[in-house]
């Protein structure tokens, strides 16, 4: 059995986003709930690709358990993880209407990656697949100025410097940070560019 098929078979529907067809191609819509009520697209999913979206954010926080000190009930809000003829991704993906702290978006980003990290352990434990989710590479992006729809989507790193644009954003404190997304497309989540 695939990762994928694991994870579909782990996470409730109801806490997953479906991929959609437009114009002969996969997309994903991901929508924020209301009161926030704003979304943004991602083209060019891969056809002959293993897909699921979830929502991380619908992981309850565990703040009956930890004290938050460090941000450590914060989660982003979609984590998105495909299994590609060329690629083995994990996005964690944060979405803010207008724009935050970056202190604030990085500790969302980071317990997004907790949050698959606990997925891991279940599929290695529940499903006895030692493996599991283990070659797979991270991604981590926080997409801003959603409500600003018109314009150029303009994407930049975290701290940007000449050198840093060379880096992949592979943590989270060094995630690709898109401003007015209009039209995104999944190789530019991977590759930053």
């Amino acid at each position: 059995m695939s990762d994928i098929a694991i994870l579909k078979e782990m996470i409730k529907e109801s806490a997953t986003v479906p991929l959609e067809e437009h114009k002969g191609k996969k997309q994903v819509i991901l929508k924020e709930p209301p009161p926030a009520d704003y979304s943004v697209t991602i083209d060019g999913m891969p056809d002959d690709a293993q897909v699921i979206v979830i929502k991380a954010d619908a992981f309850p926080a565990p703040n009956k358990i930890f004290t938050s000190s460090k941000g450590q009930c914060k989660r982003a809000d979609f984590v998105i993880i495909a299994d590609t003829p060329t690629e083995k991704i994990i996005f964690c993906i944060e979405m803010k209407k207008n724009k935050d702290q970056n202190s604030k978006i990085i500790q969302q980003l980071t317990g997004a990656k907790c949050f698959v990290d606990y997925c891991q352990e279940i599929g290695k434990a529940f499903w006895n697949q030692q493996n599991f989710l283990d070659a797979y590479e991270y991604r981590f992006v926080s997409i801003g100025h959603i409500s600003i729809s018109k314009g150029k989507t303009r994407i930049n790193r975290l701290n940007e410097t000449h050198d840093r644009l060379n880096e992949t954003h592979d943590r989270p404190d060094r995630m690709l940070k898109i401003s007015r997304p209009n039209k995104l497309q999944f190789n530019h989540l991977i590759y930053g560019r």
